[in-house]
């Protein structure tokens, strides 16, 4: 039996016809307008995207998506991370939540359609960044842990060159612009949450890898910024 059919087991099965159809068609489903377009468009990207940029990373790293259908069972995993990985992993479905019960009871005013085009375009390059840092780099995990088992270095090609958390920086930017594009001012409410998460883990993750990751020191020195550029 070859890893990837051990990997196809019930629960997983479950686990990614949620990921792919349940959590981006959300919105829809709570608030029931099925002629939404910023609701499709956001559904196709995110089915896309996720296809896609698995696609790619595994014919890079095979055993990249064993690494992290198992991660949440590795007993090395720090146990601060076996509470933010599921918040930060859960976040964007309450986000999607929120907004679909915006639409249903219209509680918002709408924005206007250029700002939200402009927000489709940063959740696309927001993606595209993040799925790119996990297409680089073999040990992007899905809990923060040092990877001796698999041969565990600091990467710094790609996206790495310019933040050192790039997978946490494209999801920072999906999130901020999700409610303009699905016109939901209470979006923002559970996106400020998220965001702190985000940046909470991302704090705890660099440190740990500055203590525990040979090399990951040297790297800052070169990488300076976490998340963004000039600022942190």
């Amino acid at each position: 039996m070859t890893t990837q059919t051990k990997l196809m087991t019930p629960k997983t099965i479950v686990r990614l016809a949620v990921v792919l159809l349940v959590v981006p068609l959300a919105p829809m489903i709570i608030s029931g307008a099925w002629d939404w377009w910023e609701a499709w468009a956001y559904a196709i990207i995110n089915i896309l995207g996720f296809m896609i940029s698995r696609v790619l990373a595994v014919r890079r790293h095979p055993d990249i998506i064993a690494e992290r259908a198992r991660s949440m069972e590795m007993q090395d995993a720090k146990p601060w991370d076996k509470i933010l990985s599921p918040m930060l992993a859960f976040g964007a479905l309450i986000i999607l939540i929120v907004a679909g019960a915006d639409k249903g009871f219209g509680w918002s005013t709408p924005f206007s359609l250029n700002a939200k085009l402009v927000s489709l375009v940063v959740i696309i390059l927001g993606y595209a960044f993040g799925s790119w840092a996990l297409i680089e780099n073999r040990f992007f995990s899905g809990v923060v842990r040092i990877q001796t088992d698999r041969g565990h270095h600091v990467v710094t090609t790609g996206p790495y060159r310019l933040v050192r958390h790039p997978g946490y920086a494209g999801g920072l930017w999906t999130y901020l612009a999700m409610p303009v594009l699905f016109d939901s001012l209470w979006a923002f409410i559970p996106t400020v949450l998220l965001i702190g998460v985000l940046v909470l883990r991302t704090s705890l993750e660099d440190r740990t890898l500055q203590a525990e990751l040979p090399g990951y020191k040297e790297f800052t020195q070169k990488t300076r910024y976490r998340l963004l550029p000039g600022i942190w």
